[in-house]
């Protein structure tokens, strides 16, 4: 790898990992919902479906896939139906105005699905993103060296990019577990998963028709 080349790599990669978009939203949401780990786990959801695009760059199926006019369509109808499913499900916990007692291992049963619901639903908001896809077609091969082995520079790159998100989505879900720890009404946190799941709509509606 070309140390200059790199340098420029992380310069862009940080630019675009700071820049608020679905993920950064998704985390705060996730925090809000869960604390810390549901926010860090979302986290790692996204930051792992970066291996998901590297390869298929390195490979040219990203290429591939941008060129075939209907597969392109179908990931773009994927990923905007699942940020409407992900505003929706905001919008239902915004006019909720408050839960049934629950028993402490209903609660304990309820927070290890919440783990994996949330892994999840980062991985898919990532890889079900036709602009991250773009993204990483038209970036990531101007930052390999032709000499090297494409696939390991691919994979190298996305681990760095991998690392900044963490520490950039992470330390945004201690922002948000610090303003919960202040004291953050109900209704503040309905008025905010109402934003929340508003946005997520309108991106999914924006996201289908473009």
């Amino acid at each position: 790898m070309i140390s200059d080349l790199f340098w420029a790599y992380l310069v862009a990669i940080t630019l675009l990992t700071i820049t608020p978009g679905v993920d950064t939203l998704l985390v705060m949401r996730n925090t809000g919902r869960g604390g810390l780990r549901d926010g860090c786990v979302t986290s790692v959801g996204i930051c792992s479906g970066l291996f998901i695009h590297a390869t298929l760059s390195a490979l040219g199926i990203s290429l591939l896939l941008v060129e075939t006019a209907w597969a392109f369509s179908a990931l773009k109808w994927a990923g905007a139906c699942y940020l409407v499913w992900l505003g929706i499900g905001s919008l239902r916990q915004a006019l909720r105005r408050g839960d049934a007692p629950e028993v402490k291992e209903e609660k304990v049963a309820r927070r290890k699905v919440a783990m994996v619901a949330s892994f999840r639903e980062g991985l898919l908001s990532n890889v079900l993103n036709p602009k991250t896809a773009l993204f990483y077609m038209a970036l990531l091969p101007q930052f390999v060296d032709p000499a090297g082995n494409a696939f390991q520079q691919s994979l190298m790159l996305a681990g760095v990019h991998f690392l900044l998100a963490m520490l950039w989505q992470c330390g945004l879900a201690w922002v948000v577990v610090t303003f919960r720890s202040l004291g953050v009404n109900a209704r503040m946190k309905r008025m905010l998963n109402g934003l929340t799941g508003g946005f997520f709509v309108a991106m999914g509606a924006k996201l289908a028709s473009t």
